[in-house]
């Protein structure tokens, strides 16, 4: 199993070799498909014999030597609960990007598909890393393909989007760069001999403890790092325009897979590694988050371009999710982890459809559509389950993740406020308003443009590449429990773990010389120590 990892990790550059030596257009498209559809079924042995009882440990775990001599630095790659399903969706959107693109993209395509898969490898890597170097690595990988996938084959505003979406992720990278050698040096003083490490399985342990200021600053830069991925308020400006100027195929993978790198980084990184602060600064993230929520819900009633609308509701979404994480209790972050994966087949089904009826008209105005149902019943079907989806009605996904976030969020001792509760509520109400508002100027009514009466139903194609995302929208709504399953082990594990670190951590503190802000931060008074001493 360890091999079949490091196989379905690497495959898709194996298949960027095979499209650079070709020049036949067709057949770059059929090896893309070929490499993105093995690559998923590689994949799946690894979810059948996943132990979920035991998936507080990482399985299928290589673990090279050191890379760089003289530093903790390993090639070490497993899967355990918290990054099984979203490597199992970014293996399962493979195909499924490709297939989108399949007419619709039609210049230098061996460049186009070569993106993608260069895109799917730096993904998977880093869903499987457990060292955080090599975490780091993938994680910058990734903005390379992306870059040129909305730069070349974007919209008339992609110089503008590209730069936007470059700049502010990558400042956030090279900030937690600093932080992530720091910590190495530091851990390794503290557990490795001296030597520095960037094992996770280390770091992240109940023996490696560090101080309330490191914890601070630390935090706080790779926060920023996540937060930007995710994105979260006021970090979201890039994204609206990355999402409107992206082919479709770019827009699907922002959504469905690169967006889920910044709050998984929140849960796999701040969380066991800096407990104390996550605790302290939880009420500011959960308000960001509930701000985020209303925000995006509001600025998408008012877009008129419908892929605007579907980019100000993955700001929405997601808020959500990061509430979830700062919750910090069992049911919140299970509802965190499996919105993430709601989100990105809800949100990703969202922008297909969105991509196959810019397709045919060309435009995506809202005002320029009216009384599709009667002419596209299968699209009119498919556009219904994902806009249900996303607005969370029971029995599909999008309800399952909301319900455990907000009932998390309720009785979150850590937030001790009922508030952040009752304001995310609302998002669900506005979510509602504008996708239902949007569905019906979209769907029904008149027919008033004589563009649109002619249009052509989803053909083959596009319904085969649908099929499986609404498969899955209704097993998951279904059966969730399937699902939470695989990292309910684990949840519970690092929850109970950073929780008795930080009482360690605090305890151990309140004898030490803190600066003010930090003994307020923290409630560490003078008081508190000179009592002890």
């Amino acid at each position: 199993m360890e091999l079949l990892l490091n196989l379905t990790i690497y495959l898709p550059l194996l298949g960027v070799l095979a499209i650079l030596a070709l020049r036949n257009d067709a057949m770059i498209r059929w090896i893309a498909l070929a490499v993105t559809s093995a690559t998923f079924a590689l994949s799946v042995p690894l979810m059948l014999n996943f132990n979920a009882a035991g998936s507080d440990v990482a399985q299928f775990v290589t673990e090279s030597g050191s890379l760089i001599g003289g530093l903790d630095i390993k090639y070490i790659v497993g899967l355990d609960g918290l990054s099984l399903l979203l490597f199992m969706l970014t293996t399962f959107m493979g195909p499924i990007v490709v297939l989108s693109a399949w007419e619709s993209v039609k210049k230098h395509l061996a460049g186009f598909y070569s993106m993608l898969l260069i895109l799917q490898t730096g993904s998977l890597g880093v869903f499987a890393s457990l060292d955080m170097v090599v975490f780091y690595i993938f994680f910058e990988l990734t903005l390379i393909p992306m870059y040129f996938l909305i730069g070349i084959w974007g919209g008339s505003g992609r110089i503008e989007a590209t730069i936007k979406f470059f700049l502010y992720t990558l400042v956030g990278s090279l900030i937690m760069l600093v932080a992530l050698l720091y910590l190495g040096f530091h851990a390794g003083d503290a557990i490795n001999s001296g030597v520095f490490t960037s094992d996770w399985r280390l770091i992240s342990g109940p023996e490696y403890q560090i101080g309330l200021v490191e914890q601070t600053y630390m935090f706080l830069a790779f926060a920023l790092a996540f937060c930007i991925k995710v994105p979260l308020f006021p970090f979201h400006t890039w994204l609206p325009y990355a999402h409107t100027e992206a082919p479709t195929a770019g827009s699907v993978v922002l959504a469905a897979i690169m967006l889920k790198m910044g709050t998984y980084g929140l849960i796999r990184f701040a969380l066991p590694i800096f407990p104390n602060a996550v605790i302290a600064f939880a009420p500011y993230m959960a308000a960001l988050a509930v701000i985020g929520i209303i925000y995006g819900a509001l600025v998408a009633m008012v877009q008129k371009d419908v892929k605007k609308l579907v980019a100000y509701s993955s700001v929405s979404h997601l808020g959500f999710v990061v509430l979830g994480i700062f919750a910090l209790n069992t049911t919140a972050v299970q509802g965190a982890i499996i919105q993430n994966i709601n989100h990105g087949l809800s949100t990703g089904a969202l922008f297909l459809i969105v991509g196959m009826i810019y397709d045919r008209r060309h435009t995506r105005m809202i005002s320029e559509f009216g009384g599709l149902a009667g002419i596209m019943p299968v699209f009119a079907v498919m556009f219904l389950i994902a806009t249900l989806s996303s607005i969370g009605l029971p029995g599909l996904n999008g309800f399952v993740g909301e319900f455990l976030i907000l009932m998390g969020a309720f009785n979150s001792d850590v937030l001790d406020n009922i508030w952040f509760g009752v304001f995310a509520t609302t998002g669900v109400i506005l979510a509602a308003v504008y996708m239902l508002w949007m569905f019906q100027r979209v769907m029904f009514g008149p027919v008033t443009k004589d563009e649109n009466k002619n249009l052509k139903d989803l053909n083959a194609r596009e319904i085969g590449l649908l099929i499986p995302v609404m498969v899955f929208i209704v097993w998951i709504g279904i059966y969730p429990s399937y699902f939470t399953g695989f990292s309910e082990v684990q949840v519970e594990k690092i929850l109970d773990q950073s929780m008795e670190k930080a009482s360690i951590i605090q305890i151990n503190s309140q004898s030490a010389d803190l600066p003010e802000w930090a003994g307020k931060l923290y409630d560490v008074t003078p008081e508190m120590a000179s009592t002890i001493d």
